[in-house]
């Protein structure tokens, strides 16, 4: 079974590279909605950063594509697999060259820029409607598939990021619950924190830095009420009143009321310090709950997640979703591998082995999702989660906010100075 194709070719081609190129929009032609086993043949091409290792592949190869090939018995798909962290090279190297895989797996907050160049196809054409994909998601999260209106993915799976507590260090500082505003995280995370007599932190109130910094502005930007970019996403929002107001609160987390240090945790840390108990509180991706099975069991109970409250509820969401090239050969055998791998077995199976959050939303009955509670609250809290991304320009400068977020902390720019410069970078951005 011809199912690995390894492209080994490396480049120094950044985003800007795509970001200038003008791809003539080759339409990948009308379909029916209905696919027809019988009539779709072709090999195609998966360039996937999900299925990684020994145990994603075997799960691809020996039980996923099977199935595939059992419904489509004329397809054949050979896979190429990478990580996050080379999927935006290889994605701009394919499209310089011309060979881009036929049926991409790629981030929230990646759609903006490869369709707006013309890569993907409108899924519209191709038989899959907004309307449909809104009655099994919700609809940010089919709306982090489109663009200028159109669809252009369908999800697949979701990585959260939202408020974790550790309730046994709550109970002994007198607390029987979460936060539930801006000023009860503020006194709790006073409350649990603790220093030696030298002063120095040995837990940390609330823990901010084994997060990336921009997920964590944005986490608490959402809880502010505020947005990222304005409706047309022709200008950034994120310096609004909100955004200051988010980033000052992070930063006096820090520096006035002392419930962390720079440098206490970090995202490097092997242990999350909610695991070791060395952070009472913190912002967290759902993948904690299968670390702390993995590193200490016995905290699992103890581990209660919350929605951040402030004038909105801050919740982030990224996740993995497929697309088909505009210019494949064989839509309609594209179509098909899109629509199996994101429908509800195929899709529940990629989420299980690597511990995220599914999409769909009838996968909240399943037994994987009902055992694993983090996944459960995250499924149940979907319709507050709120993603990143925007503008085309999305890629290219999401790599500053976290120097900004740094800067603000460490006192360097007051937050209003730190967004304002960010803003007026990605504004130039947006307007090049």
């Amino acid at each position: 079974m011809e199912v690995k194709s390894r492209m080994r070719r490396t480049a120094s081609v950044a985003m800007v590279a795509l970001m200038g190129l003008g791809l003539a929009a080759c339409s990948a032609g009308e379909a029916d909605a209905d696919l027809n086993p019988d009539e779709v043949s072709g090999e195609i091409s998966l360039l996937t950063p999900i299925f990684e290792g020994s145990p994603g592949q075997d799960l691809l190869e020996d039980e996923l594509l099977p199935q595939f090939y059992e419904e489509y018995p004329n397809v054949t798909v050979n896979v190429d697999y990478t990580t996050y962290g080379n999927l935006n090279e290889k994605l701009t190297t394919a499209v310089v060259s011309g060979l881009v895989p036929d049926v991409m797996l790629m981030g929230v907050g990646w759609i903006e820029a490869f369709a707006d160049k013309g890569v993907l196809a409108d899924l519209g054409e191709l038989g899959l409607s907004e309307a449909d994909l809104k009655e099994s998601y919700t609809d940010e999260i089919v709306e982090a598939g489109m663009w200028d209106g159109n669809v252009y993915a369908v999800p697949i799976m979701l990585d959260t990021r939202f408020g974790v507590a550790r309730m046994d260090i709550l109970k002994e500082a007198g607390y029987d619950s979460p936060p539930s505003s801006w000023e009860e995280l503020i006194e709790i995370a006073e409350a649990t924190t603790v220093r030696s007599s030298n002063g120095s932190l040995e837990r940390a109130g609330f823990d901010m830095m084994s997060l990336d910094a921009r997920q964590a502005f944005e986490t608490m930007l959402f809880s502010a009420g505020g947005e990222l970019f304005n409706d047309d996403a022709t200008a950034p929002a994120f310096n609004s009143e909100e955004g200051v107001a988010a980033l000052g609160l992070m930063a006096d987390l820090v520096n006035k009321y002392e419930v962390e240090d720079i440098g206490f945790t970090s995202t490097d840390d092997i242990v999350n310090p909610l695991i070791n108990g060395r952070a009472a509180m913190g912002i967290a991706h759902n993948n904690l709950w299968t670390q702390a099975q993995e590193a200490d069991p016995t905290v699992l109970d103890n581990l209660e997640p919350f929605v951040i409250q402030g004038d909105a509820s801050g919740m982030f969401f990224g996740g993995t979703l497929a697309t088909v090239a505009n210019n494949s050969k064989n839509p309609q055998a594209a179509r098909a591998l899109l629509e199996f791998l994101s429908s509800p077995d195929a899709a529940l199976a990629a989420n299980e082995q690597r511990g995220n959050v599914p999409a769909l939303t009838e996968l909240l009955d399943s037994d994987y999702v009902q055992s694993n509670r983090f996944v459960q609250f995250a499924m149940e809290n979907l319709d507050v989660a709120q993603r990143e991304g925007g503008p085309s320009q999305w890629l290219e400068v999401r790599g500053d906010f976290a120097p900004a977020v740094q800067g603000a902390l460490l006192g360097q720019k007051t937050p209003q100075e730190a967004l304002d410069d960010l803003a007026a970078l990605v504004q130039t951005a947006i307007d090049r």
